[in-house]
């Protein structure tokens, strides 16, 4: 559904993060947001949490992006 990509890298403090939010259907007709984060070029961790609509879902994701972007992390690209 939609997927947004931020890092935030500082080489004077060997900083290369990710962060990656994005939004996906379940097969139960609920919605997940999956949060992945880590070090560019590697696999990260990631969390899910299930939204019953696709607006909730919508929101939280909108939420933690607002959120890594005010600790300084920059969409990608």
């Amino acid at each position: 559904m939609s997927c947004q990509l931020l890092h935030r890298i500082d080489p004077e403090q060997n900083m290369a993060r990710f962060y990656r939010v994005e939004v996906l259907p379940d097969l139960f007709g609920e919605f997940v947001v999956e949060r992945r984060w880590g070090r560019i070029g590697g696999r990260g961790q990631f969390r899910l949490a299930s939204y019953s609509t696709t607006f909730s879902a919508a929101a939280a994701a909108s939420a933690l992006v607002r959120e890594k972007q005010q600790r300084g992390y920059r969409v990608a690209g």
